[in-house]
């Protein structure tokens, strides 16, 4: 199993929308059905110097995607975080190796020190996941999301550290 986590880029687009419109990566994520290739572009490719997106690939198959948004302002210590991985691919540590490698991220480079996130209250290997990634639940949205006919609640989580220190 080669798995590679890398910058999304304009070639992955196609890949980036069959992932985004399976059943299973949509139940846990805000998407909507039927996302076109257009639309996924202008959301995922045009979100500006603040916005990274990450890509897994296994063995050259786009099987995960993470993002992290800076906020500005007063929120500039502050990022968002949403994920998610292929239908046939969870519960393989791709997932974990994404987590990973933004957090490095954001710890190591870019010096955050509160990082948010939202999951679905039913999601529980997501939410262990997130725990074991140092996420605590602070709140509970009730009604927060519409699927499939039916409002869920959403579990919000955060990730507080200290800031970085001079060397």
């Amino acid at each position: 199993m080669d798995l590679t986590i890398r910058a999304a880029e304009p070639r992955d687009l196609t890949g980036l929308t069959a992932l985004m419109n399976l059943p299973g990566y949509r139940h846990g994520t805000l998407r909507l059905p039927f996302e076109s290739e257009e639309s996924a572009r202008k959301r995922l490719f045009e979100g500006g110097p603040n916005m990274t997106l990450l890509v897994a690939l296994l063995d050259g198959e786009l099987v995960g995607t993470i993002h992290l948004m800076r906020w500005t302002g007063r929120r500039a210590h502050v990022g968002g975080i949403g994920m998610g991985v292929h239908d046939a691919h969870t519960g393989r540590g791709i997932g974990r190796r994404l987590m990973e490698t933004i957090l490095d991220l954001a710890d190591n480079w870019l010096g955050l020190t509160r990082l948010e996130l939202s999951v679905n209250v039913d999601n529980a290997r997501a939410i262990r996941l997130y725990e074991l990634s140092g996420f605590e639940i602070e709140g509970r949205e009730r009604q927060s999301i519409l699927r499939d006919g039916v409002l869920v609640d959403a579990f919000t989580m955060s990730r507080l550290r200290a800031p970085p220190r001079p060397a």
